[in-house]
């Protein structure tokens, strides 16, 4: 009844920005019995942010239990999964493995680093004094718990080591990226979800990262900053943070391509001006040419 042609049909237009996934991924489940969507197909319908190599192969990842015969469709990677009932989830209307479930698919896929990134974002959470509350699409203990029992698992190894690195608070991926670069540099340690506050002890700012023993905080400039509203609420920000005697050195990625070295050498300046004596003299290092800006500095 379902012949190949329309479904083909269907997914040349997803591809094409005629149709959404959600709505490909329906059809796909509809005529496919007993499969649900999986990888990195299942990755976008939860959101997550994956590599941007994946989001736009010319396939939907679908998982049939294992006994039943691989999903064979054009447009379709099928796969085999031996799924208990805590990995399959509906999202809109459409079965699909769970958030954790699909960590553990795409893992042999993915670096350690880029792991990192995809489990801070499932394990995000922000619960300030000020402000709303944001919850976790998994909670870290149970993310551990869910990996713990899958051990055999297929890059488990890639997964313990990123796991170990994972922390609750990393909003985007550049976040991530700047908190591990910082990790594995000789500067002091940084925590998220550090809330400042005020001499009342009153909350006021819920920095990217923070080092509360020399009084620095980082925050990550991305793309969204450049408008005018952003921009904005960060002169405010920026103004906060002063009053409040803390130092900041906010980063973007030009600081951060490469080794890294500029974003290192701004951070280590604040660090210094916040007290931190820095024996391997990194804040001294010159940013004379390193530095995105219509003038160069020392």
């Amino acid at each position: 009844m379902h012949g190949r042609s329309p479904l083909g049909r269907h997914a040349r237009r997803a591809w094409a920005g005629e149709v959404s996934w959600l709505e490909s991924c329906r059809v796909l489940v509809l005529v496919t019995p007993q499969a649900v969507v999986s990888h990195h197909t299942a990755a976008l319908l939860h959101g997550l942010r994956i590599p941007r190599r994946f989001e736009r192969l010319p396939a939907f990842h679908l998982s049939r239990p294992v006994g039943l015969q691989r999903p064979r469709r054009r447009h379709v990677i099928g796969h085999e999964l031996l799924l208990d009932a805590e990995d399959v989830v509906d999202v809109a209307g459409v079965p699909a493995t769970s958030v954790q479930r699909t960590l553990l698919d795409i893992a042999p896929d993915l670096g350690v680093d880029e792991l990192v990134a995809l489990a801070d974002q499932i394990v995000c959470a922000h619960n300030y004094s000020f402000g709303r509350t944001v919850l976790p699409l998994v909670e870290i203990g149970h993310l551990r718990s869910y990996l713990a029992r899958h051990a055999g698992a297929r890059g488990m190894r890639k997964l313990q080591q990123a796991v170990a690195l994972v922390r609750v608070g990393s909003d985007s991926t550049p976040e991530t990226r700047l908190r591990l670069l910082l990790g594995r540099s000789p500067l002091p340690e940084f925590h998220c979800n550090h809330e400042i506050r005020d001499g009342a002890g009153t909350g006021r700012l819920g920095p990217d990262l923070a080092c509360p023993e020399f009084r620095t905080c980082v925050e990550y400039d991305g793309g969204h900053h450049l408008t005018a509203e952003q921009q904005g609420r960060d002169h405010d920000r920026n103004f906060v943070t002063r009053s409040l005697g803390w130092q900041q050195a906010i980063i973007n990625k030009h600081d951060m391509a490469g080794d890294g070295t500029p974003a290192i050498t701004k951070i280590a300046r604040m660090l210094v001006l916040g007290g931190w004596d820095d024996p391997l003299d990194l804040a001294g290092r010159s940013l004379l040419g390193r530095l995105g800006t219509r003038k160069d500095f020392a």
